[in-house]
């Protein structure tokens, strides 16, 4: 008689508990357009950097390095559009940005996976990559107050999800179903206060 299969669940990391949180109050905030979205999100991938090297996601590890530092910028440029006394404007990006933004990213996802695969022991370098490459920009944007931030971090979940339940990250993982909840929740408000030239006060 065969051996029967067993589930082995495993233990939950208390700093990926924590970093989930920070990150539900982080994308609320930012859905509102409340410029105190960034201490949440900036403590959230200091936490983040420690759990993706341990799970050996070091595309994404050092990413959260990138995120810490234009998070910081972020924080600096809605303060300047008024975000400390109300939620600020948003914009429409132009095609050609739009067209360039994509270009950037499908460059980097490339150019990151081809070098992780060569020189490091990552496991899913050209996922690891593409959710590398695309946050970036993606980041930049959202920095930027462009509304189409949130259509790339609707496709960044997606791939995230299935990424961090393939490592066993099964908290990561259903924070990011909520992120994607989320962002399309930001896609929809962004967008109407982009058509509206909305600016509420906080």
């Amino acid at each position: 008689m065969g051996r029967r299969a067993r589930l082995t669940l495993t233990p939950m990391n208390p700093l990926e508990i924590i970093a989930v949180v920070l990150g539900l109050a982080n994308i609320g905030l930012l859905v509102r357009r409340s410029i105190w979205n960034y201490p949440f999100g900036m403590a959230m991938v200091a936490l983040y950097f420690v759990i993706f090297h341990d799970a050996r996601l070091y595309g994404e590890a050092w990413l959260q390095v990138f995120f810490f530092v234009v998070q910081g910028w972020g924080w600096w440029l809605w303060a300047r559009a008024g975000g400390l006394s109300r939620s600020v404007q948003v914009e429409w990006m132009g095609w050609h940005a739009r067209a360039g933004s994509l270009v950037l990213v499908a460059g980097s996802s490339i150019g990151i996976g081809w070098a992780m695969a060569r020189w490091t022991d990552a496991v899913l370098p050209y996922a690891d990559a593409t959710i590398a490459g695309a946050s970036v920009v993606a980041q930049v944007l959202l920095a930027m107050r462009r509304v189409e931030n949130w259509a790339l971090w609707i496709a960044i979940d997606v791939l995230s999800v299935a990424v961090y339940i393939n490592r066993e990250l099964y908290f990561t993982a259903g924070l990011y179903v909520a992120f994607l909840v989320l962002a399309t929740a930001g896609l929809i408000a962004w967008a109407k206060a982009a058509r509206s030239g909305e600016a509420i006060e906080a």
